[in-house]
């Protein structure tokens, strides 16, 4: 990895994508219907929200487009996930079909070649227009002032929950050494939990709250940079929290790459053929 430059790494990153991108264009009609039925998929949760809210009004304080806008952070934080880190998410199929046997001998760096082999195009799109749409509508009717500050922030916050949401997938994948199919609890320790994050924290007892803190930190992801600019009376508890996202996206995914290292290691071949 060290032979090559950061501009030779870049050049092939661009070369990897544009062999995904005709990989996925090469079959336009299925990829742009599940691309439509992702789309679809997500726009359900959201209509369901929306009609509870239509009827109450607002939930402990929490109104249609407030909680619309703390949605919109899971959809375009995850979008930008499938983008960069799509090898990631299917680690274990990886594993599974022999083909990581055959990124081993190859001379770069194996999370480089992980990263940079699959960019999913479908998901970015189906989450990703479901995230802006979100953002678009709710973004302004929410009372929040655009300074450039506040841009940056909600920059940094979606690299930071990108960060979040990957390290959470890789700590998924470093199971794949030892179990080699790990679906399963993939779908347990993020789906499942996704969908409890797309609510304010107030919602849930403490122990659900502090499982989103502190043990699988969704919560990073959309609540407090959310709370960054809502500044809801249920913020106050979590007030020292609100600018961590980018911290902690760093640091959670900097300790889970060392456990995935040391996994690599000990890593002996399912025997399967990746030809």
């Amino acid at each position: 990895m060290d032979r090559h430059s950061w501009k030779d790494l870049l050049v092939l990153f661009f070369k990897y994508s544009n062999m995904n991108l005709k990989l996925t264009l090469e079959y336009k009609l299925n990829r742009s219907l599940i691309t439509l039925a992702i789309f679809c998929r997500e726009m359900v949760g959201v209509v369901v929200m929306g009609l509870i809210l239509l009827r109450f009004l607002h939930i402990r304080g929490w109104e249609l487009h407030e909680m619309l806008f703390l949605y919109s952070f899971l959809f375009l934080s995850y979008s930008l996930f499938v983008f960069l880190f799509a090898g990631i998410r299917d680690f274990d199929n990886m594993v599974h079909s022999g083909e990581f046997d055959r990124l081993l001998i190859r001379p770069l760096g194996l999370m480089y070649q992980i990263v940079a082999a699959r960019i999913d195009f479908s998901a970015t799109l189906g989450h990703g227009i479901v995230g802006a749409l979100l953002f678009a509508n709710t973004a302004f009717s929410v009372g929040i002032v655009w300074t450039w500050g506040n841009a940056v922030y909600f920059a940094f916050a979606l690299i930071g929950g990108t960060l979040i949401q990957a390290a959470i997938f890789l700590l998924s994948a470093c199971f794949s050494f030892w179990a080699v199919k790990t679906e399963s609890l993939r779908n347990l320790i993020f789906f499942n939990t996704r969908r409890i994050a797309g609510y304010p924290l107030s919602f849930y007892p403490v122990f659900i709250q502090k499982l989103l803190v502190f043990v699988i930190p969704l919560s990073f992801v959309n609540y407090f940079p959310a709370q960054y600019f809502l500044r809801k009376d249920d913020a106050s508890l979590w007030n020292g929290y609100l600018y961590l996202t980018p911290v902690v996206g760093a640091i959670l995914f900097g300790l889970v790459f060392l456990l995935w290292k040391r996994g690599v290691r000990q890593y002996s071949s399912t025997g399967h053929s990746a030809y």
